[in-house]
């Protein structure tokens, strides 16, 4: 199904539709106003994460029966981070033909337009919600050399962010691809410990998609990107959201020094503009 644009469902996709004997998707209601516009009257049924285990049974005895089935998603192509897999595995051991009709990716979208290369690359889907595993998830992927692909939700964006630059390196490369295909798409390109500064400091909204360079690519930046991130300071990225933890990792990074050492530093500074606050 579209990712953003009604316009991007293909003619092959809208005649599958209008030929099947049963559409399955993620939610009825919000399918109904493209069938309505295509003049397509196949019926639905709700196909979701929650109902997967109890609805694939019965979509399994309607296609033995002879049944065509058709499953989509709200958006982007069915069992990529979506519900799907289960129905497809399940077909294929009854022995049922199963077919894609190729259409939207966020993944492949994202890719095409991040800048980053795309000869190789890995799909990692949503990282854990939970700080604490997705660090760690995070950690098993530092040096991974290929383009790395995310999903995040937009209210955990900032701390991906800040975990992503503490982790792979605030000079790694990244792109934050927002609503693609939609109205308000926004496609922000940075150093990871910039994005982290500015989706910490106004968080987004929309749907995410995340393209991260891989492990190496960071030695091609300018020596002018460079210098300008190594003029930042633990204050500018404290002033923009991060946690003084996190502002001092980015600082680290950038200046080649030890995490606790750019800490230690700045509470003394702090300390110091406290005693003079009050000496004043």
């Amino acid at each position: 199904m579209p990712i953003g644009d009604a316009a991007d469902l293909s003619p092959r996709a809208l005649a599958t539709l209008a030929e099947v004997d049963l559409i399955a998707c993620e939610d009825t209601r919000r399918i109904a106003p493209l069938l309505a516009a295509n003049s397509i009257r196949t019926r639905t049924v709700s196909y979701f994460e929650h109902n997967e285990e109890v609805r694939t049974p019965e979509l399994i005895e309607r296609m033995r029966r002879g049944e065509r089935v058709a499953l989509v998603t709200d958006a982007g192509t069915p069992a990529i981070s979506d519900p799907g897999f289960r129905l497809v595995r399940a077909a294929l051991d009854a022995g049922i033909e199963v077919g894609a009709i190729p259409g939207p990716s966020a993944v492949v979208a994202a890719l095409s337009i991040a800048g980053l290369p795309t000869d190789r690359f890995t799909f990692e889907g949503f990282l854990s919600a939970k700080a604490g595993a997705r660090r760690n998830e995070l950690k098993a992927l530092e040096r991974e050399r290929r383009t790395m692909v995310f999903f995040e939700a937009a209210r955990r964006l900032g701390g991906t962010l800040s975990d992503m630059a503490e982790i792979f390196g605030a000079s790694r490369e990244g792109v934050v691809a927002r609503e693609i295909g939609k109205t308000y798409e926004e496609v922000v390109r940075g150093r990871l410990g910039e994005l982290a500064a500015r989706f910490t400091a106004t968080p987004a909204r929309g749907e995410i998609t995340l393209v991260v360079a891989g492990a190496g690519r960071e030695q091609g930046a300018g020596a002018g990107d460079l210098v300008g991130a190594s003029a930042l300071t633990t204050d500018m990225l404290c002033a923009a959201g991060l946690s003084l933890k996190q502002a001092s990792s980015v600082i680290a990074h950038l200046r080649g020094r030890s995490r606790r050492e750019i800490y230690q530093a700045a509470l003394a500074s702090r300390r110091t503009r406290q005693d003079e606050s009050q000496n004043d």
